[in-house]
This record gives C-alpha cells, sequence and structure tokens, in this order.
C-alpha cells in the first residue's frame, strides 16, 4: 500500500511568520506608548522585549526583535517618536536598543510553569535584564554626556519604570500560564 504524498498544512507554514509580525507589531506600538523625556523617552517597549523571549523562546523572540530592528533601518517609523531606525541607531537611544536582542533571547531562557518560584525567579530575571539594557543605554550615553548625565538622565529616571514594567510583565505571564510555560 502506496501513501500519498502530503501537502504541508499551509497555515502551519504561515504561523511562525504571523506570530513574528504581532510580535513585531506588538514592540511598534509599545514604542508610541511614552512619557516625553530628554534624551531618552520612557515606553513600554522593554516590557515587550521581555515578553516576547519568554512567549516565544530565545531565538524566536530574538529574531522577532531584530525583525523589528531591520524595519526600523529601512525608515519605518516603528522606534519611539516615529525616528527611523539610522536616526535612533545613532543617537542617544543607541544603547537602549542595541541590548534588546540580546535581552529578548535571555528572556526566553527564564524559568517557566506556574510555580511561585518561577514567577519569582522570572521577575528577578526581568529586574536582572532590565539593568542589562539600563546599562548597555548608560554606556552609550556615557560616550556622548559623560558618565554622570549619563546615569542622571538614562538610567536614575528609568528605574522605577524598570521595576513595574518587570513586575507586569510578570503579573502577565503568570495570568496566561499555559502560554508563558
Amino acid at each position: 500500500m502506496k501513501l500519498a504524498p502530503t501537502r504541508p498544512n499551509t497555515l502551519a507554514l504561515l504561523r511562525p511568520f504571523l506570530i513574528g509580525i504581532a510580535g513585531v507589531a506588538a514592540l511598534t506600538a509599545s514604542s508610541h506608548i511614552s512619557v516625553p523625556m530628554y534624551p531618552v523617552p520612557m515606553t513600554m517597549q522593554t516590557m515587550v522585549v521581555l515578553m516576547l523571549g519568554a512567549l516565544m523562546g530565545p531565538r524566536a523572540g530574538a529574531m522577532t526583535v531584530l525583525a523589528w530592528l531591520a524595519l526600523s533601518l529601512t525608515g519605518a517609523p516603528v522606534l519611539s517618536g516615529g525616528k527611523p531606525g539610522l536616526v535612533a541607531l545613532a543617537g542617544p537611544t543607541a544603547g537602549y536598543l542595541i541590548s534588546f536582542p540580546l535581552v529578548a533571547f535571555t528572556a526566553g531562557l527564564l524559568p517557566k510553569g506556574d510555580r511561585i518560584g518561577a514567577h519569582a525567579s522570572r521577575l528577578l530575571g526581568f529586574v536582572g535584564l532590565h539593568g542589562v539594557i539600563l546599562f548597555a543605554g548608560w554606556s552609550w550615553l556615557s560616550a556622548l554626556t559623560g558618565p554622570e548625565v549619563a546615569f542622571a538622565t538614562g538610567v536614575a529616571p528609568f528605574l522605577l519604570g524598570a521595576l513595574i514594567k518587570s513586575g507586569l510583565a510578570t503579573a502577565l505571564l503568570a495570568a496566561f500560564p499555559r502560554r508563558a510555560g
């Protein structure tokens, strides 16, 4: 008995692409939810970067962030304030943006599941990853403005927001345990 060759399910082939598009859309939307500050605006990008890594896994999360950054390099207004990528990657936000793919990858490696310990570990991991983002941003800003000014304008104002966004991301993942685990 000879089996007929099977055709790949079109939806199964499109699913990763559609999920990636949804991730890029979420990052774009989070870029436009901002509190204008100088020299770096406060946005929801960091929370979405963490969530993409945690939900999609390390490789898919990082690739989605890279796709979003690549889209910005084409001139698409996906970054905060509608800035194109070349302007943002040469300006004060470059350090933060460059850290995003690594942070998404690492967020995908954090503990999963619905145990209290997994939630606590994920929260601590998210806080630490926000620290990585802030350090990368501070490093770049230091070259532009000096270390003290960079800390005062590019780290200190974002510390409370980093804690809140880490807690919110953890709570959202806890609310949807099947998706996060």
